[in-house]
This record gives C-alpha cells, sequence and structure tokens, in this order.
C-alpha cells in the first residue's frame, strides 16, 4: 500500500511538472505587437529567424498561426473510425510549425541546427524561415508573398509547383487569409519594433 501511494504521488509530480513547462498560446493572436510583449523572447527569436533566412517577421508569424496558433505540441485532430473511435493522426506533424517528421529532418540537415525540437519556438520560427528562404529558391516565390509562400508551406514544393492547389478552392480560401493576418502583422509590427527591440544599453 505504502509503495502504491508513492508511486502515484510521483505520478502527480510528473504531470505537474510536465504541465508547468507548456508554454500557453498568447492571449491576443491577432496583434503582433501584443503576442511579442507577452512572450518577450519570441521577438528576438523571430528576429535571428529572419536574419538567418531573409524571411519576414509578419510572414513566419502569420504561417505559424495558421498552422498552430501558437500551440506549442499541436497536433492534427485524429481520424474516426466508424464515424466516433478515435483513431490514428493523418500525419506526422507536430509543434508550433506543424512540421512533419521527414521535413524536420531535412531542416535539421540542411540547416546545422541539429537536436532542434518542434516545440521549441525558437526552433520552430527558425524552421518557417528555412522553409520560406528553400520556397524561394526551389519555386521562386517572393520574400513577402505571403499567398503562395503558404500554398508551397502546405503543398510542399513539389506540389505548389505542379499547382495543385488550384483544384483545392478551400486552400486558396485560407492562403487569403494567411496573406491578409501578415499585412496586418506588418503594419502593426511597424509601429512597435523600436520599442520591441529594447533600449541600447540592455546589451552592455
Amino acid at each position: 500500500m505504502k509503495f502504491i501511494s508513492q508511486a502515484f504521488l510521483l505520478l502527480v509530480a510528473v504531470t505537474l511538472l510536465t504541465t508547468g513547462c507548456t508554454v500557453s498560446p498568447p492571449k491576443n493572436q491577432d496583434n503582433i505587437c501584443e503576442i511579442f510583449r507577452e512572450k518577450d523572447d519570441w521577438y528576438d527569436d523571430a528576429a535571428d529567424a529572419r536574419e538567418n533566412w531573409n524571411s519576414p517577421i509578419p510572414v513566419m508569424m502569420a504561417i505559424m498561426h495558421q498552422e498552430s496558433r501558437f500551440k506549442q505540441k499541436a497536433k492534427p485532430p485524429r481520424t474516426k473510425i466508424l464515424g466516433f473511435i478515435p483513431g490514428p493522426r493523418p500525419s506526422s506533424a507536430y509543434g508550433y510549425s506543424q512540421a512533419k517528421d521527414g521535413t524536420w529532418d531535412w531542416y535539421m540537415r540542411s540547416s546545422g541546427n541539429y537536436g532542434a525540437d518542434r516545440d521549441d519556438f525558437e526552433d520552430a520560427i527558425d524552421f518557417v524561415g528555412w522553409y520560406n528562404n528553400t520556397s524561394r529558391k526551389q519555386s521562386r516565390i517572393k520574400t513577402n508573398d505571403t499567398y503562395h509562400l503558404y500554398l508551397a508551406y502546405h503543398e510542399g514544393h513539389g506540389g505548389f509547383n505542379r499547382r495543385t492547389f488550384k483544384k483545392k478552392p478551400w486552400l486558396t480560401k485560407v492562403a487569403k487569409k494567411v496573406s491578409a493576418r501578415s499585412r496586418r502583422y506588418a503594419a502593426q509590427l511597424a509601429k512597435c519594433e523600436e520599442e520591441l527591440k529594447g533600449p541600447w544599453w540592455q546589451f552592455w
């Protein structure tokens, strides 16, 4: 009985520890300034990704919002067997960026960011920037063309180059929403970015 009690307490402690490590999504996801004020290290991570891959912050953040709503451990919903029995998930997509296993492995090899985690914002935003940069090279998409960058993100470069999205009106509708959010984020960030960079003396 004593062993069971100790085991139960250990299980509770592990559960609490795991829960405590989960980062909650930003409260106001419609305002990029509020996102970065609440998550005060996210701006620096996004700025680093911009520098690494020449991908605008509003573009990366709009794509991430669409993919996961900034949920750290997001996964695709399970399929249903017979309409009600939980089945397997449709893909291995996971984390902030919803990157699949194979694509994440490709990112780590290509970027040299070995050990990167999909549920770490810094790694996830860097992944989105890397993917957008790859889309620029492989699909000739401009760095600020959120609409087509999102389509390439969703369909993969092969699918995008074959224009598979033309048979998916629902997807082009989503891409338009992502593009509109990117424009809103850009207008907001222009008003607060100097504040987010912080005073020059903080680096001394």
